[in-house]
């Protein structure tokens, strides 16, 4: 038996959002429809759907979604893979987070919603590393730091 995670999101723009996530995930969707998209991943083994709504509130209740790397050589290979696409992606380098220590990067989808591909080097016996007081997510550049992450 074959298992995957799922993750539902809303979306604005479904077209939009569908280059987003095909650039992101280097994959198109298996089902298109004008209100619907489905992508089924194998690496990360994910069922992952985008649903439309007219509108949606700035920030909205979920924190950020993830996808755990291998090595650091895989979260470098994603950040150049995503960067050459054309997406913006926010480095950070052995931080201290979620009581680790990690490289990872991060990507906002067109919704404002944080994608975070990382890798844990070590464990730290500290939530956060030095200067973060308000969380261990990297500060969005319009947002400020997130008020949580793990």
């Amino acid at each position: 038996m074959t298992t995957r995670s799922h993750v539902s999101l809303l979306a604005t723009d479904i077209e939009r959002s569908v280059a987003f996530y095909s650039t992101l995930f280097a994959s198109e969707p298996v089902k298109t429809r004008a209100d619907y998209a489905k992508f089924a991943l194998t690496n990360p083994p994910l069922n992952f759907s985008l649903n439309h709504v007219s509108s949606l509130s700035p920030g909205g209740t979920l924190s950020h979604l993830g996808v755990e790397l291998d090595s650091t050589d895989e979260v470098a290979a994603t950040r150049e893979r995503i960067t050459a696409a054309g997406l913006q992606a926010r480095s950070e380098d052995e931080v201290t987070c979620c009581y680790s220590v990690q490289d990872k990067i991060w990507v906002r989808d067109p919704d404002g919603n944080e994608w975070e591909f990382f890798h844990v080097i070590a464990d730290s016996e500290t939530r956060d590393g030095p200067g973060k007081e308000t969380g261990c997510c990297v500060p969005s550049p319009d947002t400020g730091p997130s008020s949580s992450c793990c």
